[in-house]
């Protein structure tokens, strides 16, 4: 794990509590397939707050229901 913990995107999973296709959610969120399959995938390396509100407002779900911080772990050095 990262130094100072990574953050988790959840789209996979939204995709599929919403029943929706990745073609569909494109067309919704006026975005490319290859750029929702790189969210889905966590291979982004910088995030886009347009392109958060884009898929928050098409799934209507809230920005924590997106994206988790998941901390460092602890190795008892403090």
């Amino acid at each position: 794990m990262e130094r100072y913990g990574k953050i988790v995107i959840h789209l996979n999973e939204l995709i599929e509590k919403n029943q929706i296709s990745k073609n569909k959610l494109s067309h919704r969120a006026e975005m490319q397939r290859t750029q929702i399959n790189h969210y889905c995938n966590n291979t982004i390396t910088r995030l886009d707050t347009d392109v958060l509100a884009r898929l928050c407002t098409a799934l209507n779900c809230d920005i924590s229901d997106l994206l988790q911080f998941i901390p460092p772990e602890e190795n008892g050095d403090a």
